[in-house]
C-alpha cells in the first residue's frame, strides 16, 4: 500500500507541535467531524487487515530505516511505508546530495528484497522534489519524528514522511496503536542562518 493509500484510510488523529509536550489523541468512534462521508466497512477491513500483518512484524520502523541508510553512507531517509501487497515489507525512500534510492525492506528478517531503484533529484515530481529538498533546511530528521510521534500516540510507527499540509511543511507519521491507526503531525523546526553558517 502506498503511503497516500494509507493516510486515505485513517481512523484517528493526534496532532503535535514540535515544542509541544501533549498531543490531543481523537478515538475514530467519538470523532464525529472527521469527513464528510462515514468510513466505508471496506476501509475499515483494509485497516484492519494491515494493523493485523503488522502487530506480527519483528522489524520496527526506525530498524528499517537504519538499514537502508546504511547501504549508502550519508543518506537520510526521506519517506517510508509498510506494505502488504506480498510478504510485509518496508518501502524506503533514501537522498542523499542529487540521488534517490527506494529498497524494500522485509518486515520480519531486515533483509533488503527486491531490485533497487535508483533516481535522480531531477526525475521526482513537483512536490516529491519540494519536500526532498526541504529536508535540506529542516533541523529534524525523520527518525526524530518518528521516536516522538511512537511515545505521543503510545504505539509503533508504520510509515512516515515529510508532507505539505496548507502550504506548511510537517511530518506525518502513521502510528498503529491497539487496533486503530493514528496520525500524528509534527512540524520541524527549520534551520537558522545562524545555524547553518555553523557547517
Amino acid at each position: 500500500m502506498s503511503m497516500k493509500h494509507l493516510f486515505a484510510l485513517i481512523v484517528c488523529s493526534a496532532t503535535i507541535a514540535a515544542t509541544a509536550a501533549t498531543a490531543d489523541v481523537q478515538d475514530s468512534a467519538n470523532t464525529e467531524s472527521r469527513s464528510p462521508s462515514t468510513q466505508s466497512d471496506a476501509e475499515a477491513a483494509a485497516i484492519q487487515r494491515v494493523l493485523s500483518e503488522f502487530r506480527t512484524t519483528r522489524v520496527p520502523l526506525s530498524r528499517a530505516m537504519a538499514i537502508a541508510e546504511r547501504l549508502h553512507d550519508g543518506s537520510k531517509t526521506a519517506d517510508i511505508n509498510f506494505e502488504i501487497d506480498g510478504p510485509p515489507v518496508y518501502r524506503v525512500r533514501t537522498i542523499r546530495n542529487e540521488r534517490v534510492w527506494e529498497n524494500a525492506i522485509d518486515a520480519n528478517t531486515g533483509s533488503i528484497t527486491g531490485k533497487e531503484m535508483t533516481s535522480s533529484l531531477k526525475e521526482l515530481d513537483r512536490e516529491d522534489l519540494a519536500n526532498i529538498l526541504a529536508l535540506k533546511w529542516i533541523k529534524q530528521e525523520l527518525s526524530d519524528a518518528v521516536q516522538i510521534a511512537e511515545k505521543a500516540a503510545a504505539g509503533s510507527a508504520l510509515a512516515g514522511g515529510l508532507i505539505r499540509q496548507e502550504g506548511r511543511l510537517n511530518f506525518v507519521i502513521l502510528v498503529a496503536t491497539e487496533g486503530h491507526l493514528k496520525e500524528v503531525t509534527l512540524e520541524p523546526p527549520k534551520v537558522t542562518k545562524q545555524d547553518s553558517s555553523r557547517h
